[in-house]
């Protein structure tokens, strides 16, 4: 596969998941994409298959002016807010190919993090943070990426006729603890999570770390990544399958 790059200007969530699906789709077909994109206002994405009916409250959350969608991956609930997210596609057929994969990604999230000047390592927990309702950046998982002992990444696969995606969030600042009031039950407050602006003093832009992130695909590969031009019949796709994240009876499938 030769890998492509997409910078993607901030979106609304239901757009976001269907576009990074639209693209898992081209993966059949050898077409291996890493994209950095944002968000176009604070949303709360769900886990595949986490439990979210009966436990957050709309009306908290259309005050608050947070979306809610719930994604084509696993894991558990986080807020983009003031945060860079990252997806990943390529083909992958078992679930050796995954692990594989998600070494390769977070190789790259590691290089590129480390040529911004943050000083990230991966977790060494020997435990898998079980599903339920704490936030995805609770604590970190085994191989997770850490600066010290923080969650800075929270990455979640979904693999799929052939496929993989992986994607997840770079945060810039920690937003995490506002999904606290949009639940009718708020679990304890989480640990802080680790943040660029704390790392770096500064706040980074979206264009500065898709930059250190596209120079560390061209490392791993060994050949620059080609630039992905989305044409109509991906954005029919993204169009078409954006409907299906504005479901209600997927949001609140449980």
């Amino acid at each position: 596969m030769r890998w492509h790059f997409l910078m993607s200007p901030a979106t609304a969530g239901d757009v976001n998941m269907a576009f990074d699906e639209a693209l898992m789709q081209r993966a059949a077909a050898g077409i291996a994409v890493f994209r950095v994109y944002g968000w176009s206002s604070p949303t709360l994405s769900l886990g595949r298959n986490q439990r979210a009916r009966g436990l957050y409250n709309l009306d908290a959350a259309r005050q608050m002016g947070v979306g809610i969608v719930r994604r084509p991956t696993g894991g558990r609930a986080l807020l983009h807010h003031r945060e860079i997210t990252y997806s990943a596609v390529l083909t992958a057929c078992d679930a050796a190919d995954a692990r594989v994969a998600y070494e390769f990604i977070n190789g790259i999230l590691v290089a590129g993090l480390r040529d911004l000047g943050v000083p990230v390592t991966l977790a060494t927990q020997t435990f898998a943070v079980p599903p339920g309702p704490r936030p995805c950046f609770d604590l970190p998982s085994d191989r997770e990426i850490v600066v010290g002992s923080r969650k800075l990444v929270g990455s979640a696969q979904w693999r799929h006729a052939g496929t993989l995606l992986q994607h997840g969030s770079i945060l810039v600042h920690d937003d995490q603890g506002l999904i606290g009031p949009l639940m009718f039950a708020p679990e304890a407050p989480t640990p802080r999570a680790a943040t660029l602006v704390e790392a770096l003093g500064r706040e980074p832009s979206l264009d500065e770390v898709g930059t250190t992130l596209h120079r560390a695909l061209c490392a791993a590969t060994g050949v620059p990544p080609l630039a992905f031009e989305p044409d109509d019949v991906l954005l029919g796709d993204v169009n078409r399958l954006s409907a299906g994240y504005r479901d209600d009876a997927w949001t609140w499938r449980r």
